[in-house]
């Protein structure tokens, strides 16, 4: 095995990609990529029962959407295929088999129920249970006989007077642990297909995987993983424990529990950069304060010391700002083009949708605040007409008729709306005009104008979207109201 660094992520097709398994794949592809290294793709689809259909396509999906390419795969091959563990199940058994021949395994012909009745057993003495396989103790001729008359059996780990074992990990430090204390593991299940926990080992060792990524829930296996490692003389690869990606102190995030997956994310108006972003300072920290990371600069600065072995809270609102941070980041084609179908499907009016696009690109922190951020330009819906007082602008419904009649003129007296210079200064000369405070007149402009509280932008840019006609219109409308309510009041 040469010194080269090679990870790879090993996902279960199981329909989506929780957040919890995206940051460990971003992990792998980091530790990899910083030094040179490859990072490969393997599918683990020994449970049939949990694969769901197209789920592979999510996982390769999900992964060229962030920028985590890898080198070799079960779509682009490599020298160490196949890379879906269904189609590697003819070299498992044989390894099952070398580890009974050499003792560190056995068959088992037990039946659940009488394994379930030593569990009853363990439970009612308030002892924990630890399987003691009497198959161990099967001579070689009973276990011929047996294999002879095609019972159904598993391979099991033998494990017998380990004593103190012990490993190094990349993030919890030296970890000792009692081996005597280890289940007789399956190897090997009833139907021919390898389990997940000794499935990996063959696969990672055959693959000349170095590193092992995977979450902490993992440390107190890892004990039975060295033993078969050791047991075929091999090399046992580094291993990278990484804490759970939390929902809350006591909640691990959950598809189960409506967590978002990343297609959710996607789908809610999240960039697949920002989300990467945001995923890598999930239990990883940087040496500076720096939070906004270009996948090219994540690869240069990560350090797998870094990785912290503290649960990671998700943080939703986090997720957001850095999500608008990327949106205000981009230059206005780029950003154009991005929002142009959320403002085609808000907006049906014959507008300028890139003066739209620049007018909401400050103020939008996740594509889906688009759609409710911009309905206004197709109709003004009715209002309160409270919202024309306003405490901090010093606005009441009086003053607001008086700023409204005096706009209307204002902007009644130019023949078009040339440009958005033309409306400000137009509309900024009327306050001292008026010996009235600038909230005071834009603040009923932008009430009347849109019928709502809180817009992507202020007076003068919605009035020069909106155009002379249905501006003017929309303020004899709020004219109109007030008048109204004022004499009935």
């Amino acid at each position: 095995m040469d010194n080269k660094i090679r990870t790879r992520f090993a996902p279960s097709p199981t329909g989506y990609m929780h957040i919890g398994n995206l940051r460990t794949a971003l992990f792998e592809y980091l530790i990899a990529k910083h030094d040179g290294g490859d990072f490969l793709l393997r599918i683990e689809d020994t449970d049939q029962g949990r694969k769901v259909d197209g789920a592979v396509d999510v996982i390769y999906e999900t992964l060229k959407n962030v920028g985590l390419n890898w080198d070799e795969g079960p779509d682009i091959g490599g020298d160490f295929g196949p890379y879906v563990q269904s189609e590697r199940l003819g070299m498992y058994k044989g390894y099952a088999e070398k580890l009974v021949e050499t003792g560190h395994a056995h068959y088992c012909f037990c039946s659940e129920e009488e394994i379930e009745e030593q569990r009853k057993e363990a439970e009612s003495l308030g002892i924990s249970f630890k399987f003691d396989d009497p198959c161990k103790h099967l001579s070689e001729e009973e276990i011929k006989e047996r294999l002879d008359r095609n019972e159904p059996y598993v391979i099991r780990q033998t494990i017998s007077n380990v004593g103190e074992t012990s490993f190094d990990d990349e993030v919890y430090g030296h970890i000792e642990f009692d081996g005597d204390l280890l289940d007789e593991q399956i190897l090997l299940k009833s139907d021919g297909f390898p389990t997940y926990n000794f499935a990996n080992i063959i696969d990672d060792h055959t693959m000349n995987i170095t590193h092992v990524v995977r979450g902490n829930e993992y440390l107190s296996s890892t004990p039975k993983y060295n033993l078969i490692y050791d047991a075929y003389g091999w090399q046992r690869p580094v291993y990278v424990h990484v804490p759970p990606v939390m929902k809350d102190e006591k909640q691990k995030l959950s598809k189960r529990n409506g967590d978002a997956s990343f297609q959710d994310l996607v789908a809610a108006g999240y960039l697949p950069e920002a989300i990467i972003n945001y995923i890598a300072l999930l239990g990883w920290s940087p040496e500076t304060e720096q939070e906004i990371y270009s996948l090219e600069e994540l690869i240069d600065v990560f350090d797998v010391k870094r990785i912290s072995r503290s649960p990671a809270i998700f943080d939703k609102d986090k997720l957001t700002w850095m999500n608008g941070v990327y949106l205000r980041n981009m230059d206005l084609d780029t950003y154009y083009k991005l929002v142009k179908p959320y403002l085609e499907k808000a907006v049906k009016g014959d507008y300028d949708f890139r003066e739209i696009a620049k007018l909401i690109q400050p103020r939008t922190d996740v594509l889906n605040q688009i759609e409710e951020s911009v309905d206004f330009f197709d109709h003004l819906r009715d209002y309160d007409l409270e919202m024309y007082r306003h405490k901090k602008m010093k606005s009441t419904p009086e003053y607001a008729l008086t700023a409204l009649r005096e706009v209307r003129k204002a902007l009644e007296s130019l023949d078009s709306f040339e440009s958005e210079e033309q409306v400000h200064d137009t509309l900024m000369a009327l306050p001292k005009e008026l010996g009235m405070k600038n909230g005071q007149v834009l603040w009923p402009v932008r009430t009347a104008l849109t019928g709502k509280q809180f817009t992507p932008g202020g007076a003068i840019e919605i009035a020069y979207i909106l155009g002379k006609d249905e501006a003017l219109s929309r303020i004899d409308t709020g004219i109109s109201r007030l008048e109204e309510s004022l004499e009935s009041a």
